[in-house]
């Protein structure tokens, strides 16, 4: 459990650039592991720490010394201050109806007055509805002498049964007037869901009126209802603020300042990142020469993120290219929401080359990535924007697919004759066919900005290009093992694989 919570904090920060806030529970836990999973924290760059007792071991109703040395959140929140100084911002828990009841409100004041001594940063409230004894509870913390931010906990209702069991567990007072509006919804999942994100917004805006000022919202996994309650309240940001760049930046220490990155990564950024971690620099302004340092080699093959029994649900059991290709269109019309090279629909960006794309795959040009060319769009715009604001950005058509050797050399002839129009073209063993006269860096896309130079921050490259195809090609492998050995599936995915090429063109012209 502690080391998923920290690859799932890891991952949030590099992959996806989203600051992580990582749970940390200490009850009957020792000072070594407690110190072990910081340091590795640290490391991750994570810098962030909710500290809680967390629930007792099974079986057991007090602290037993013998088994951990921390107690209590606040013995966790000494360490934490006393061993790493102010590296981590530490949040703590509240709880405006008591931990265990409306009897233990002051004596879990006085517990959060405590933390606050302890070095804690930041409170994080139990979930509840009631926003007027919330309000009331802050001013008894204030008069006590707890001066940290106090975080609201946000829950939006999704569901009636979930609803009820979760408010009767933390033992949350519902005020009578959501109880009577949910009585006659209580069947309709949506009506509920819609009501709960009305429930939501109406606390919100009356804490804003109480001078509340942030807000914490539990999602548990269902992150729509909360997506539409900052809508309805004007709190999602600009598109500066989400895409500084095209790619998610990591907010790894290591990787600060890094702003171009090979297209090829752009649905595996995991894997790119996992790839480059030992380089010493990062590309800054320019791309640098991929072959030093090196790419990381690909030590465990690739991955399809499905079981088996979800993949033969989804793309059954082709035994044919007819087969093969029919998903590929199938996935380019949005009525299949995944194949291996992407575990997500087609971006946005793709919508007006959808058509065409699916015509391209009907063809047997089997496409895993792909960008509309784009001719000044304002950096504001929600399809293609990205970077500062009052900007303008551009891009250079591109398109990346996997072909049969005979079309592919009918191709090749074909693009050769068109002067604005360069290639790769690949094989699984190595074999690469190209019209670049040169190794040097192509970039694909490019901002113009006030007071700025410009930034080019998705480039196709050579060394990168090889580079990928390893992890490209290895997708049909992976696809593969979802069948027995020798069934005919499995044969045809591998003969794919052996035989065909992986080509990337890029259109130059971007005014067309």
């Amino acid at each position: 459990s502690s080391d998923l919570t920290l690859e799932l904090c890891s991952n949030s920060q590099t992959v996806y650039g989203v600051e992580a806030n990582m749970h940390m529970t200490c009850t009957n836990t020792s000072v070594s592991l407690i110190k072990s999973a910081l340091e590795k924290a640290k490391d991750q760059g994570v810098q962030n720490i909710l500290a809680l007792r967390g629930d007792l071991p099974s079986g057991t109703v007090e602290f037993d010394p013998s088994i951990g040395e921390f107690r209590y959140a606040t013995d966790l929140v000494k360490y934490i201050r006393s061993a790493y100084g102010s590296h981590f911002c530490i949040s703590v828990a509240g709880y405006p109806e008591g931990c265990q009841g409306p009897n233990d409100v002051e004596q879990d004041i006085e517990y959060l007055k405590a933390k606050q001594d302890a070095g804690a940063d930041i409170v994080v409230t139990q979930l509840f509805y009631d926003v007027d004894n919330f309000l009331a509870w802050v001013a008894r913390c204030r008069a006590a002498g707890v001066t940290m931010p106090i975080l609201p906990g946000i829950m939006p209702i999704q569901n009636y049964g979930g609803f009820k069991r979760m408010t009767d567990l933390c033992r949350i007072k519902v005020p009578q007037e959501i109880w009577d509006r949910l009585e006659p919804i209580k069947d309709d999942d949506q009506a509920v869901k819609d009501y709960g994100i009305e429930v939501a917004v109406e606390m919100i805006r009356k804490m804003r009126a109480g001078g509340v000022l942030g807000f914490h919202f539990y999602t548990i996994n269902l992150e729509r209802s909360t997506s539409r309650v900052l809508e309805k309240l004007g709190f999602v940001p600009a598109v500066s603020d989400v895409r500084p760049l095209p790619w998610s930046p990591s907010l790894s220490e290591k990787r600060a300042g890094e702003n171009v990155r090979p297209i090829f990564w752009r649905n595996h950024a995991r894997s790119y990142i996992k790839r480059t971690e030992l380089w010493d620099e990062f590309p800054n302004g320019r791309w640098g020469d991929a072959r030093s340092p090196a790419y990381g080699d690909l030590l465990h093959g690739v991955q399809v993120r499905l079981t088996s029994d979800q993949a033969l649900r989804k793309w059954g059991r082709p035994e044919s290219v007819r087969d093969i290709k029919d998903l590929f269109v199938q996935y380019c019309h949005g009525s299949l929401d995944a194949l291996p090279w992407s575990d997500s629909p087609l971006q946005p960006e793709s919508e007006p080359i959808r058509t065409r794309l699916a015509l391209i795959n009907a063809q047997g040009f089997l496409t895993i990535n792909s960008q509309p060319s784009c001719n000044g769009a304002a950096s504001a715009d929600d399809i293609h924007g990205w970077g500062p604001p009052n900007g303008f950005v551009y891009k250079k058509a591109y398109l990346e697919f996997f072909v049969a050797p005979d079309s592919m050399h009918a191709l090749l002839k074909r693009l050769s004759a068109e002067p604005t129009i360069t290639y790769y073209a690949v094989s699984k063993s190595g074999e690469l066919l190209t019209n670049c006269p040169e190794d040097s860096p192509n970039a694909v896309t490019w901002g113009v900005f006030p007071g700025k130079e410009i930034l080019q921050p998705t480039i196709v490259e050579r060394v990168s290009f090889l580079a990928w195809k390893d992890e490209a090609f290895d997708f049909w492998n992976a696809w593969s093992n979802v069948y027995e050995p020798a069934s005919a599936s499995a044969e045809l995915l591998t003969a794919i694989s052996d035989e065909w090429y992986l080509v990337n063109i890029v259109e130059n012209n971007f005014q067309k």
